[in-house]
């Protein structure tokens, strides 16, 4: 083996001791087979295939993490919420895995340091956090079994943020409480964008919320549909107290 051979495969080496060390330190448990957990952070710009020729990325670990995540949730739920019916639980396992919550959970665990890819980090939108805390959990799936993967949507998700009282009073979306609410009373609403500009390169979206022919609430953000839950936001704390008697 020449010098630059020894001196490569020594640093591989040490890089695969430090993310052993870190995924071991996230998890609680070390892991059996690193190379899952590689895959959980390997992003589909990076180009990589297995030797059939089959994309490796964090895609299919990503949808399992998912499936796993919603059942652990669902039986934690089913055992702590006995007189909750079907649509009780499931509002409240939306309420847990939501969107906004997973891109948290991944945030927390900054797992974002660990993702190879060819895209820039700063270019990937806030939804890449939740999606490799998925396909983590997919990964400890596949390495560990359900049990180790139960333990750690146990010590990540369910210790620290199921609080059963406190999440039925969480709002999943304001934009479904204006509508459910304008239905309900019989009013006329839509949302126009009344801006859409791009500033410092960045798309910016302006969007009106209109009930019964009164501009209610205004708001701008990055997406359209950010912009309109900003707004009905806004709205919903103008009404809310007529909402909350709905």
């Amino acid at each position: 083996m020449g010098i630059l051979s020894k001196i490569f495969s020594k640093s591989r080496s040490q890089e695969d001791g430090i993310f052993f060390d870190s995924i071991h330190k996230i998890l609680g448990f070390p892991p059996k087979n690193i190379d899952h957990y590689r895959k959980a952070f390997t992003h589909r710009s990076s180009n990589k295939l297995n030797e059939e020729g089959n994309p490796i990325n964090y895609e299919r670990l990503e949808f399992l993490g998912d499936a796993m995540l919603s059942a652990v949730i669902a039986a934690h739920l089913f055992n702590k919420a006995p007189l909750g019916d079907e649509g009780y639980l499931t509002k409240m396992r939306s309420k847990i895995v939501s969107r906004e919550h997973l891109n948290e959970l991944g945030k927390d665990l900054n797992l974002i340091r660990f993702i190879e890819s060819k895209v820039p980090v700063q270019h990937f939108g806030e939804n890449i956090h939740g999606n490799i805390f998925e396909s983590l959990i997919g990964a400890i799936y596949l390495d560990k079994g359900y049990d180790f993967c139960e333990k750690f949507i146990q010590k990540r998700v369910i210790i620290p943020y199921v609080d059963i009282s406190r999440l039925e009073g969480k709002v999943i979306s304001y934009k479904s409480l204006v509508i459910e609410w304008c239905q309900k009373e019989k009013k006329i609403f839509h949302y126009d964008i009344f801006e859409d500009n791009a500033i410092d390169g960045q798309r910016l979206f302006g969007v009106k919320l209109s009930i019964d022919d009164k501009v209610i609430a205004k708001a701008r953000a990055t997406s359209k549909k950010k912009a309109e839950e900003k707004a009905s936001q806004r709205a919903y704390f103008a009404f809310q107290q007529k909402m909350d008697k709905k």
